[in-house]
């Protein structure tokens, strides 16, 4: 860990679950194909898991 993940979101939210549309927002995805960088820490895994079916990450 103690690196940086780029999140991408490739998948829309439309239809998806409130609490994974909420948990999208929070990593500070809000339109299709944004990208953003995040630390590799346990918390912002744990979001990536519960929503890695919306989302595609690289490890920088």
């Amino acid at each position: 860990m103690a690196g940086k993940l780029k999140i991408t979101l490739v998948k829309s939210t439309i239809g998806a679950i409130p609490k994974h549309c909420k948990t999208v927002e929070a990593l500070g995805l809000r339109k299709l194909n944004k990208t953003v960088e995040m630390p590799d820490n346990a918390a912002v895994r744990g979001m990536i898991e519960q929503v890695k079916h919306l989302v595609k990450v690289e490890e920088i």
